[in-house]
C-alpha cells in the first residue's frame, strides 16, 4: 500500500520538486504552495531522501483528521500507533504550523500533541519519551487548516540541505537545496561552462559538481528513517549501493569559481575539499569587473550582495551599472543569472532582464534576474520579458 508524503521545498520550486520526486518514484504528485504532496513505498521515500537535490525534508502522514477544539487534536494524537515505529527511549519534539486556524495559541497545541504522544507510551510502554528540542531522534510535524489536522513523522532527520559537509559557511549563504533549484532554473548541464563569480562559501560550486557527478546529496549523511522500528536496512543498503554504483570519479570539470575577496575563495577550497571535490572545480581570486571568461560560452549564476545599511546601498549604486558594462563588454555568449532580494538591481544594471523567476530563500523574497548576453555586440539585445517578477 503507498504510503503519503509531504516534501517542503524552497518556495518557487514546487514543480521542479515534483518532477524530480516523479523520477525518483514518486506517484500522485501535487505541487503545493511550499511543497509537493505525493505517494509511494519506502523505497521511493528512501530515494528522495538520499537522492532529491531540491527537497528539505521528506515527512511521512501518520494521521489525518477534523478539528473543532484542542482535544480534538490531542484524541487524534493519542489514537496514532506510535510505539509501532519508534520506543520511549527516543527522544521527541514537535512542530506545529497553521494556516487560517482558528486556535489561539500554537504552543499549547505543541504541548497537547506531546502530551498525547506520552500518554500514548505510557499506556502501551510504562513509560514516555523524552523531549528534545536540540537534537531529536523523531521529529513530529502538526500542520492545521481553518478545521483539519494532519500529522507527519520527519523521515529526514537533519534537513536535506544539510548535505553532510560545509565546515567553513559564510554569513546568510544560500541553501543548498535553493542553489540546485537555481542551477536547474538557468537550464544549465553538465558538460556547460558554469562560472560563479561571487563564489562565496562554494555552494553552487558544489551541487554544480555533484551534479556532474551523479552524487547522490545524501551519501555523506543519515537519515531518521534509519531508526524507525520498521526500517528494511536490506532494502535501504541496496538503494545505497545503487546510487555509490552511479557516481563518477572525480575528475576536473568545466565548473568555475572566483570571488574579489580572497577568504571566501580559501573558505570555498575548504568546502570543496570536505565534499570531496577540490580537483573538479578551478578556483581563483579574481574582480568580476574584470576577469575574463573562462570559456567561450556557458552559465553564469551568482548571488550577489544586497544592500541593507545606507553605506552598502550607495556602494552597490555604483556596482550595478559596471556591472553591466562589464557583461556587455566581455560576456557575449553567456546566460548570466543574479539571485538576488535587491529590487534595485535590474533597474541600475542596465540591462533587461530576460526572465524574472520569483523565489523565496527563507521568508525572503527574491527574484532569479537572466540575462542573455550576444556575441559580438556590445549591447544587450536579449529576449523580452517572459515573465513578470
Amino acid at each position: 500500500m503507498a504510503e503519503v508524503f509531504f516534501s517542503p521545498c524552497p518556495r518557487g520550486l514546487e514543480a521542479l520538486l515534483a518532477a524530480e520526486l516523479e523520477r525518483l518514484g514518486g506517484r500522485e504528485l501535487r505541487a503545493l504552495h511550499g511543497g509537493v504532496s505525493w505517494q509511494g513505498d519506502w523505497t521511493a521515500c528512501q530515494r528522495a531522501n538520499l537522492e532529491s537535490r531540491l527537497a528539505t525534508r521528506v515527512m511521512w502522514r501518520v494521521a489525518q483528521g477534523r478539528y473543532r477544539a484542542e482535544i480534538d487534536i490531542y484524541k487524534l494524537a493519542y489514537s496514532v500507533t506510535w510505539a509501532k515505529w519508534f520506543t520511549a527511549d527516543d527522544t521527541i519534539r514537535i512542530y506545529v504550523t497553521a494556516q487560517k486556524s482558528p486556535l489561539k495559541s500554537l504552543e499549547f497545541i505543541t504541548l497537547r500533541v506531546k502530551d498525547a504522544v506520552c500518554d500514548h507510551f505510557r499506556t502501551v510502554a510504562g513509560k514516555r519519551p523524552s523531549v528534545d528540542t536540540a537534537n531529536p531522534g523523531v521529529r513530529i510535524h502538526v500542520f492545521l487548516t481553518a478545521d483539519t489536522v494532519t500529522l507527519y513523522i520527519d523521515t529526514s532527520g537533519e534537513p536535506l540541505y544539510k548535505r553532510g559537509y560545509k565546515p567553513a559557511a559564510v554569513e546568510a549563504p544560500v541553501k543548498e537545496n535553493l542553489a540546485a533549484g537555481i542551477l536547474c532554473l538557468s537550464g544549465w548541464q553538465p558538460g556547460e561552462a558554469l562560472l560563479d563569480p561571487m563564489c562565496g562559501s562554494g555552494t553552487f560550486l558544489i551541487e554544480a559538481a555533484q551534479m556532474a557527478l551523479d552524487i547522490a546529496p545524501g551519501l555523506g549523511r543519515g537519515f531518521a528513517f534509519e531508526r524507525f522500528r520498521h526500517h528494511d536496512r536490506a532494502g535501504w543498503a541496496g538503494v545505497r549501493a545503487a546510487a555509490e554504483r552511479r557516481r563518477q570519479p572525480s575528475r576536473a570539470l568545466a565548473v568555475f569559481g572566483s570571488d574579489v575577496v580572497g577568504e571566501w575563495v580559501r573558505r570555498s577550497r575548504v568546502n570543496l575539499e570536505a565534499a570531496g571535490l577540490a580537483d573538479c572545480v578551478q578556483l581563483e581570486r579574481a574582480d568580476l569587473l574584470e576577469r575574463r571568461p573562462p570559456a567561450a560560452e556557458g552559465v553564469m549564476v551568482a548571488n550577489p550582495p544586497y544592500g541593507v545599511r545606507l553605506g552598502e546601498t550607495e556602494e552597490l549604486a555604483a556596482f550595478y551599472p559596471r556591472l553591466g558594462d562589464a557583461l556587455k563588454r566581455s560576456w557575449g555568449g553567456w546566460r548570466c543569472y543574479f539571485f538576488s532580494a535587491d529590487p534595485q538591481l535590474p533597474k541600475l544594471i542596465g540591462l533587461k532582464a530576460s526572465r524574472r523567476t520569483p523565489l523565496f530563500n527563507g521568508a525572503l523574497e527574491c527574484r532569479l534576474y537572466e540575462y542573455r548576453m550576444v556575441s559580438g555586440s556590445n549591447r544587450s539585445r536579449v529576449a523580452p520579458d517572459r515573465a513578470a517578477g
